[in-house]
Protein backbone atom coordinates (compact mmCIF):
# COMPACT_ATOMS: atom_id res chain seq x y z
CA UNK A 1 0.00 0.00 0.00
CA UNK A 2 1.25 3.38 -0.88
CA UNK A 3 1.05 6.37 1.21
CA UNK A 4 -1.70 8.25 -1.32
CA UNK A 5 -3.51 4.92 -0.45
CA UNK A 6 -3.58 5.54 3.76
CA UNK A 7 -5.79 8.80 2.57
CA UNK A 8 -9.10 8.53 4.01
CA UNK A 9 -11.94 10.28 1.47
CA UNK A 10 -14.98 10.63 3.58
CA UNK A 11 -16.79 12.24 0.45
CA UNK A 12 -17.08 10.29 -2.83
CA UNK A 13 -18.10 13.39 -4.86
CA UNK A 14 -17.43 16.77 -5.10
CA UNK A 15 -19.60 19.80 -5.80
CA UNK A 16 -20.62 21.23 -9.12
CA UNK A 17 -19.34 25.01 -9.68
CA UNK A 18 -21.84 26.79 -7.74
CA UNK A 19 -23.20 24.45 -5.81
CA UNK A 20 -22.72 24.45 -1.75
CA UNK A 21 -21.87 21.23 -0.16
CA UNK A 22 -21.71 20.80 3.27
CA UNK A 23 -18.62 18.98 5.08
CA UNK A 24 -19.07 19.96 8.68
CA UNK A 25 -21.47 21.77 11.26
CA UNK A 26 -21.38 25.54 9.77
CA UNK A 27 -19.05 24.55 6.96
CA UNK A 28 -19.59 24.57 3.43
CA UNK A 29 -17.09 23.37 0.39
CA UNK A 30 -17.39 25.00 -2.64
CA UNK A 31 -15.61 24.40 -5.96
CA UNK A 32 -15.05 26.67 -8.67
CA UNK A 33 -13.16 26.30 -12.04
CA UNK A 34 -9.58 27.11 -13.08
CA UNK A 35 -8.16 28.25 -17.03
CA UNK A 36 -5.30 25.69 -16.36
CA UNK A 37 -4.39 21.98 -16.39
CA UNK A 38 -5.20 22.32 -12.40
CA UNK A 39 -8.97 23.06 -13.32
CA UNK A 40 -10.18 23.51 -9.82
CA UNK A 41 -10.09 25.61 -6.82
CA UNK A 42 -11.99 24.40 -3.08
CA UNK A 43 -13.25 27.30 -1.38
CA UNK A 44 -15.08 27.43 1.88
CA UNK A 45 -18.21 29.04 3.41
CA UNK A 46 -18.70 29.19 6.95
CA UNK A 47 -21.88 30.15 9.02
CA UNK A 48 -21.51 32.97 11.28
CA UNK A 49 -24.63 33.46 12.43
CA UNK A 50 -26.28 36.29 10.49
CA UNK A 51 -23.81 36.45 8.10
CA UNK A 52 -21.16 34.04 6.27
CA UNK A 53 -17.56 34.16 6.06
CA UNK A 54 -16.02 33.46 3.19
CA UNK A 55 -12.51 31.31 2.76
CA UNK A 56 -10.20 31.91 -0.22
CA UNK A 57 -12.06 33.25 -3.24
CA UNK A 58 -11.59 32.01 -6.88
CA UNK A 59 -10.25 33.46 -10.15
CA UNK A 60 -10.64 36.24 -11.52
CA UNK A 61 -13.14 35.15 -14.58
CA UNK A 62 -16.92 36.05 -14.88
CA UNK A 63 -17.92 32.49 -14.67
CA UNK A 64 -16.59 32.86 -11.13
CA UNK A 65 -18.47 35.77 -10.47
CA UNK A 66 -22.04 34.13 -11.58
CA UNK A 67 -21.13 31.63 -9.51
CA UNK A 68 -20.86 33.61 -6.33
CA UNK A 69 -23.79 35.66 -7.37
CA UNK A 70 -25.96 32.77 -7.67
CA UNK A 71 -24.65 31.26 -4.18
CA UNK A 72 -24.90 34.17 -2.22
CA UNK A 73 -28.58 35.19 -3.32
CA UNK A 74 -29.64 31.84 -2.73
CA UNK A 75 -28.07 32.23 0.90
CA UNK A 76 -29.18 35.64 1.03
CA UNK A 77 -27.08 36.61 4.10
CA UNK A 78 -23.87 39.33 4.02
CA UNK A 79 -20.75 38.47 3.76
CA UNK A 80 -18.86 39.06 7.41
CA UNK A 81 -15.42 38.71 6.32
CA UNK A 82 -13.15 37.21 3.86
CA UNK A 83 -10.59 35.39 4.75
CA UNK A 84 -7.22 34.45 1.99
CA UNK A 85 -5.25 32.25 3.07
CA UNK A 86 -2.74 33.26 0.10
CA UNK A 87 -1.75 35.68 -2.22
CA UNK A 88 -2.13 33.43 -5.87
CA UNK A 89 -4.60 34.52 -7.76
CA UNK A 90 -6.96 31.42 -7.35
CA UNK A 91 -7.16 33.01 -3.78
CA UNK A 92 -7.53 36.20 -3.66
CA UNK A 93 -8.70 36.88 -7.09
CA UNK A 94 -12.31 38.04 -6.23
CA UNK A 95 -11.28 39.20 -2.94
CA UNK A 96 -11.80 43.43 -3.65
CA UNK A 97 -15.50 42.49 -5.93
CA UNK A 98 -17.08 40.30 -3.06
CA UNK A 99 -16.55 43.07 -0.04
CA UNK A 100 -16.63 45.92 -2.40
CA UNK A 101 -20.35 46.82 -1.49
CA UNK A 102 -20.78 45.55 2.00
CA UNK A 103 -17.58 46.79 3.60
CA UNK A 104 -16.74 43.25 4.98
CA UNK A 105 -13.49 43.34 5.76
CA UNK A 106 -10.70 41.30 3.99
CA UNK A 107 -8.20 39.10 6.32
CA UNK A 108 -4.61 37.84 5.48
CA UNK A 109 -1.29 38.03 6.45
CA UNK A 110 1.10 41.42 5.96
CA UNK A 111 2.95 38.75 4.15
CA UNK A 112 0.07 37.84 1.68
CA UNK A 113 -1.16 41.74 1.35
CA UNK A 114 2.10 43.00 0.23
CA UNK A 115 2.86 40.04 -1.66
CA UNK A 116 -0.50 40.31 -3.95
CA UNK A 117 0.69 44.27 -4.63
CA UNK A 118 3.87 43.68 -5.75
CA UNK A 119 2.83 41.14 -7.94
CA UNK A 120 -0.09 42.87 -9.36
CA UNK A 121 2.07 45.90 -9.66
CA UNK A 122 5.24 44.09 -10.91
CA UNK A 123 7.30 45.90 -8.47
CA UNK A 124 11.07 45.32 -8.32
CA UNK A 125 11.80 41.71 -8.07
CA UNK A 126 8.02 40.68 -8.28
CA UNK A 127 7.84 41.80 -12.05
CA UNK A 128 8.52 39.87 -15.38
CA UNK A 129 11.01 41.60 -16.77
CA UNK A 130 13.05 40.48 -13.27
CA UNK A 131 11.59 36.79 -13.33
CA UNK A 132 12.96 36.62 -16.98
CA UNK A 133 16.42 37.68 -15.88
CA UNK A 134 16.53 35.28 -13.05
CA UNK A 135 15.86 32.80 -15.44
CA UNK A 136 18.04 33.77 -18.11
CA UNK A 137 20.96 33.78 -15.46
CA UNK A 138 19.65 30.09 -14.32
CA UNK A 139 20.13 28.77 -17.86
CA UNK A 140 16.58 28.40 -19.16
CA UNK A 141 16.66 28.13 -23.26
CA UNK A 142 15.71 30.90 -25.44
CA UNK A 143 12.82 30.18 -26.46
CA UNK A 144 11.33 29.56 -23.27
CA UNK A 145 12.12 33.02 -21.91
CA UNK A 146 10.92 34.60 -25.17
CA UNK A 147 6.87 32.75 -24.25
CA UNK A 148 6.80 33.97 -20.99
CA UNK A 149 7.89 37.18 -21.77
CA UNK A 150 5.13 37.07 -24.08
CA UNK A 151 2.84 35.90 -21.81
CA UNK A 152 3.27 38.83 -19.81
CA UNK A 153 2.14 39.94 -16.38
CA UNK A 154 0.10 36.54 -15.70
CA UNK A 155 -1.17 38.08 -12.22
CA UNK A 156 -3.52 40.94 -13.41
CA UNK A 157 -5.18 38.25 -15.42
CA UNK A 158 -6.83 36.44 -12.37
CA UNK A 159 -7.14 39.04 -9.75
CA UNK A 160 -8.83 42.07 -11.94
CA UNK A 161 -8.31 44.72 -8.45
CA UNK A 162 -7.06 43.77 -4.96
CA UNK A 163 -8.68 45.52 -2.00
CA UNK A 164 -6.48 48.88 -0.54
CA UNK A 165 -6.92 47.25 3.22
CA UNK A 166 -7.06 44.71 5.45
CA UNK A 167 -7.46 43.39 8.69
CA UNK A 168 -4.47 41.56 9.51
CA UNK A 169 -3.86 37.38 10.56
CA UNK A 170 -0.76 36.81 12.89
CA UNK A 171 0.46 32.85 13.50
CA UNK A 172 -1.24 32.24 16.65
CA UNK A 173 -4.83 34.27 16.31
CA UNK A 174 -7.75 32.82 17.37
CA UNK A 175 -10.99 33.61 15.12
CA UNK A 176 -14.35 33.64 16.49
CA UNK A 177 -16.41 32.54 13.51
CA UNK A 178 -19.99 31.56 13.94
CA UNK A 179 -19.48 30.81 17.71
CA UNK A 180 -16.48 28.30 17.17
CA UNK A 181 -12.45 29.29 17.34
CA UNK A 182 -10.43 28.66 14.46
CA UNK A 183 -6.50 28.85 14.97
CA UNK A 184 -4.25 30.51 12.29
CA UNK A 185 -1.64 28.55 11.15
CA UNK A 186 1.32 30.85 9.09
CA UNK A 187 3.13 28.46 6.76
CA UNK A 188 5.77 29.52 4.37
CA UNK A 189 7.40 28.35 1.43
CA UNK A 190 4.69 28.08 -1.07
CA UNK A 191 4.03 31.79 -0.78
CA UNK A 192 5.38 34.95 1.49
CA UNK A 193 2.97 34.10 4.68
CA UNK A 194 0.25 31.57 4.30
CA UNK A 195 -2.66 31.60 6.98
CA UNK A 196 -4.26 27.84 7.27
CA UNK A 197 -7.23 27.56 9.68
CA UNK A 198 -8.17 25.05 12.47
CA UNK A 199 -11.12 24.73 14.50
CA UNK A 200 -10.27 22.08 16.96
CA UNK A 201 -14.02 22.11 18.08
CA UNK A 202 -14.83 20.30 14.79
CA UNK A 203 -11.45 18.85 14.14
CA UNK A 204 -10.84 20.78 10.50
CA UNK A 205 -7.90 21.86 8.81
CA UNK A 206 -8.70 24.77 6.15
CA UNK A 207 -5.00 23.72 4.89
CA UNK A 208 -4.92 25.95 1.64
CA UNK A 209 -2.34 25.33 -0.61
CA UNK A 210 -0.13 23.58 2.24
CA UNK A 211 -0.81 20.69 2.17
CA UNK A 212 -2.58 18.75 -0.64
CA UNK A 213 -3.93 15.41 -1.25
CA UNK A 214 -2.55 14.41 -4.39
CA UNK A 215 -0.78 17.18 -5.64
CA UNK A 216 2.76 18.07 -4.53
CA UNK A 217 2.54 22.60 -3.14
CA UNK A 218 4.66 24.53 -5.76
CA UNK A 219 7.75 25.84 -3.79
CA UNK A 220 9.50 28.53 -5.97
CA UNK A 221 12.57 31.32 -5.44
CA UNK A 222 11.51 35.24 -6.39
CA UNK A 223 14.01 37.01 -7.92
CA UNK A 224 13.71 39.68 -5.11
CA UNK A 225 15.26 36.57 -3.16
CA UNK A 226 17.43 34.80 -5.29
CA UNK A 227 18.98 32.98 -2.22
CA UNK A 228 15.77 31.87 -0.58
CA UNK A 229 15.52 28.35 0.51
CA UNK A 230 11.72 28.14 0.41
CA UNK A 231 11.95 24.19 0.35
CA UNK A 232 13.37 24.06 4.05
CA UNK A 233 10.59 26.57 4.93
CA UNK A 234 7.78 24.52 3.74
CA UNK A 235 9.26 21.17 5.34
CA UNK A 236 9.57 23.07 8.58
CA UNK A 237 6.06 24.08 7.93
CA UNK A 238 4.49 20.45 7.28
CA UNK A 239 6.42 19.63 10.52
CA UNK A 240 3.57 22.25 12.47
CA UNK A 241 1.05 20.74 10.59
CA UNK A 242 1.76 16.95 11.97
CA UNK A 243 1.28 17.88 15.55
CA UNK A 244 -2.75 18.51 14.54
CA UNK A 245 -4.64 15.12 15.66
CA UNK A 246 -4.31 12.31 13.10
CA UNK A 247 -8.21 12.08 12.78
CA UNK A 248 -8.04 15.88 11.14
CA UNK A 249 -10.48 16.35 8.45
CA UNK A 250 -8.14 18.10 5.90
CA UNK A 251 -10.18 20.41 3.48
CA UNK A 252 -7.73 21.45 0.87
CA UNK A 253 -7.70 24.29 -1.65
CA UNK A 254 -7.25 21.51 -4.53
CA UNK A 255 -8.54 17.65 -4.60
CA UNK A 256 -10.84 16.31 -2.30
CA UNK A 257 -11.21 16.77 1.55
CA UNK A 258 -9.28 13.67 3.41
CA UNK A 259 -7.98 12.10 6.55
CA UNK A 260 -4.27 11.02 7.12
CA UNK A 261 -2.50 14.08 7.59
CA UNK A 262 0.58 11.95 9.33
CA UNK A 263 0.87 9.90 5.71
CA UNK A 264 0.73 12.64 3.28
CA UNK A 265 3.20 14.82 5.20
CA UNK A 266 5.84 11.82 5.22
CA UNK A 267 4.55 11.41 1.48
CA UNK A 268 5.42 14.60 0.44
CA UNK A 269 8.64 14.83 2.43
CA UNK A 270 9.40 11.93 1.36
CA UNK A 271 8.60 13.15 -2.80
CA UNK A 272 11.26 16.16 -2.05
CA UNK A 273 14.07 13.99 -0.84
CA UNK A 274 13.67 11.67 -4.09
CA UNK A 275 13.61 14.95 -5.94
CA UNK A 276 16.74 16.18 -4.43
CA UNK A 277 18.71 12.74 -4.66
CA UNK A 278 17.95 13.03 -8.66
CA UNK A 279 19.36 16.40 -9.27
CA UNK A 280 22.63 15.43 -6.87
CA UNK A 281 22.77 11.86 -9.28
CA UNK A 282 22.18 15.01 -12.39
CA UNK A 283 25.41 16.71 -11.07
CA UNK A 284 28.02 14.62 -12.30
CA UNK A 285 28.92 17.96 -14.24
CA UNK A 286 28.15 21.46 -13.48
CA UNK A 287 24.13 22.36 -14.60
CA UNK A 288 22.01 24.80 -14.65
CA UNK A 289 18.43 24.54 -13.55
CA UNK A 290 17.42 25.26 -16.83
CA UNK A 291 19.40 22.26 -17.71
CA UNK A 292 17.41 20.33 -15.18
CA UNK A 293 14.10 20.57 -16.25
CA UNK A 294 14.06 16.78 -17.71
CA UNK A 295 15.45 15.73 -14.96
CA UNK A 296 12.50 17.05 -12.52
CA UNK A 297 9.62 17.03 -15.18
CA UNK A 298 9.95 13.87 -17.82
CA UNK A 299 6.65 15.50 -19.50
CA UNK A 300 5.93 18.78 -21.73
CA UNK A 301 5.68 22.21 -19.83
CA UNK A 302 3.52 24.41 -20.85
CA UNK A 303 4.73 28.14 -20.46
CA UNK A 304 2.54 28.20 -17.38
CA UNK A 305 4.33 25.05 -16.12
CA UNK A 306 7.56 26.24 -17.03
CA UNK A 307 6.94 29.47 -14.83
CA UNK A 308 6.33 26.65 -11.86
CA UNK A 309 8.89 24.30 -12.91
CA UNK A 310 11.72 26.67 -12.97
CA UNK A 311 11.04 28.22 -9.60
CA UNK A 312 10.71 24.69 -8.22
CA UNK A 313 14.42 23.28 -9.45
CA UNK A 314 15.44 26.26 -8.11
CA UNK A 315 14.42 25.70 -5.07
CA UNK A 316 15.95 22.25 -4.31
CA UNK A 317 18.62 23.41 -5.99
CA UNK A 318 19.36 26.25 -3.17
CA UNK A 319 18.49 23.89 -0.67
CA UNK A 320 21.30 21.29 -2.01
CA UNK A 321 23.32 24.55 -1.58
CA UNK A 322 22.39 25.63 1.85
CA UNK A 323 22.91 22.01 3.15
CA UNK A 324 26.01 22.19 1.42
CA UNK A 325 25.83 19.14 -0.95
CA UNK A 326 26.38 21.23 -4.17
CA UNK A 327 27.99 24.56 -4.60
CA UNK A 328 26.95 27.36 -6.53
CA UNK A 329 29.08 28.60 -9.47
CA UNK A 330 28.77 31.86 -11.77
CA UNK A 331 30.01 31.30 -14.92
CA UNK A 332 31.59 33.77 -17.72
CA UNK A 333 28.78 34.35 -19.52
CA UNK A 334 26.68 34.96 -16.64
CA UNK A 335 25.37 31.25 -15.97
CA UNK A 336 24.63 30.08 -12.61
CA UNK A 337 25.39 26.33 -12.59
CA UNK A 338 25.32 24.14 -9.63
CA UNK A 339 27.79 20.86 -8.83
CA UNK A 340 27.75 18.45 -6.49
CA UNK A 341 30.12 18.61 -3.43
CA UNK A 342 33.10 15.84 -3.04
Amino acid sequence: MTLIDQLDYPFDTVPLPGAVHPVAPGVSWVRMPLPFALDHINMWVLDDGDAITIVDTGFGMDEVRDHWKAILARDGRPISRVVVTHCHPDHVGMAAWLTENGGAPVCMTQGEFLGAHALWNQLPGYSVPDMIAQFRRHGLDATRLEALERRGNGYRRGVPALPSSFHRLFDSDRIEIGGREWLVIAGFGHSPEHASLYCDELGLLISGDMLLPRISTNVSVFAATPHDDPLNWFLESLDRLRALPHDTLVLPSHGKPFRGIEARIDQLQTHHRERCDMLLAALDTPRSAGELLPVLFDRELDTHQVLFAMGEAIAHLNYLAETRQVKRRTDPHGTIRFERNA
